[in-house]
């Protein structure tokens, strides 16, 4: 695939649109002076907005602070950013403005700072202590999404889980526990609450290359955190015998090349990591559990931090073609974190970390 323009117009115009409570708000987004939008893998995307008071501000106002009478934009709102090419916008953020800062410094004018979280803000708010004799994660899912008023999207977790204990813990939490041991991932997409596991996740395919759309990037391969193998046991107590489980890799996609494990074999020595501390009661809980801790070290082999021209498209779950680096770095890319913003100096940029389990060949 080929890097794509951003937009078919020769300048690539990306100054964001404010949406309040479901309107265009034209005084709101004419004022904004930069954004950050922050979204990260487990969910729970944030928005950091801020205003600079206006110069000519009459001086006998009681206030010369933004939306002083709360009339345009205030604590509970509901707000969206839309970004990238101004004539067809995409939506990078949608939630409900939970904070309001004032910046009144020595040197300069001031600021009102406002920020705001996505629906998951309400999944980690009250805690909460139940049982769960069979875990069901499509029910768990459903349950949370009628809370957050999304419609629940649940790839794979077909088969129930068996007994699980949500101890004092928010419903995000709990949620993302769970996920995390069966390499799973929640977000949510528009007005839906996706919960899938990693194999299941591809977002949106994006070509980068360097100096093209990707300003700058870093990348590091590093094998001091890989392992050759990951070994569990426990004990089945309904067939009163022992469990054990061993892994080498299950999903490592995307990507492709040398492993992580093959290198630290061929170049230093084999190392196995024994998983003690999770209980497992199944064979299929403790295989579930080394694949999914083996693969989520060996994903993180080469890892990348990048910038590249803002574009809506770069969300957690893309994979990212990156090309015109070196035959070693130059492959496909899983985004784990992505920050959009912008200011008016340097416009919109998309700053994203990214990992992949392989090096290329040099």
């Amino acid at each position: 695939m080929a890097e794509q323009p951003i937009s078919p117009d020769p300048r690539y115009r990306a100054r964001p649109t404010i949406r309040v409570d479901g309107q265009a708000n034209e005084a709101v987004t004419n004022r904004v002076t930069s954004f950050r939008a922050l979204e990260h893998v487990g969910g729970m995307t944030s928005l950091e907005l801020r205003f600079v008071a206006q110069a000519d501000t009459d001086p006998n106002e009681r206030s010369a602070m933004p939306f002083e009478d709360e009339r345009a934009l205030a604590l509970g709102s509901q707000i969206a950013i839309y970004s990238g090419d101004e004539r067809r916008p995409r939506e990078i953020f949608r939630g409900w403005v939970s904070a309001l800062e004032a910046d009144f410094p020595e040197d300069g004018p001031l600021e009102l700072v406002v920020h705001a979280e996505d629906a998951l803000q309400k999944a980690r708010l009250a805690r909460r202590t139940k049982v769960y004799e069979n875990l069901d994660v499509r029910a768990l899912a459903g349950d949370i999404a009628r809370v957050l008023s999304l419609t629940p999207r649940v790839s794979g977790f077909t088969e129930p889980l068996g007994p699980y204990v949500q101890l004092n813990e928010s419903d995000l939490a709990f949620l993302r526990r769970v996920l995390a041991r069966y390499d799973g991932d929640v977000q949510i997409v528009g007005d839906e609450l996706h919960v899938s596991q990693r194999a299941d996740v591809r977002r949106d395919d994006v070509e980068l290359v360097l100096r093209g759309q990707l300003r700058k990037a870093r990348f590091i391969a590093d094998l001091a955190e890989q392992v050759t193998e990951t070994t569990t046991s426990g004990w089945d107590f309904e067939r009163g015998e022992r469990i054990t489980a061993r892994s080498t890799g299950l999903n490592l996609r995307p990507g492709s090349g040398r492993s992580g494990a093959s290198l630290l074999a061929d170049k230093l020595a084999s190392r196995s990591e024994h998983i003690g501390h999770p209980v497992v009661t199944t064979q299929a809980e403790a295989q579930a559990l080394v694949d999914s801790v083996f693969d989520q070290r060996a994903r993180r082999f080469v890892r990348l931090q990048g910038t590249a021209e803002g574009n809506p498209r770069i969300r957690v779950g893309t994979h990212v073609h990156v090309r015109g680096v070196s035959p070693r770095f130059d492959n496909v890319y899983y985004v784990v974190f992505a920050c959009h913003r912008f200011d008016m100096d340097r416009g919109y940029e998309t700053e994203f970390e990214a990992e992949c389990a392989y090096l290329g060949n040099p």
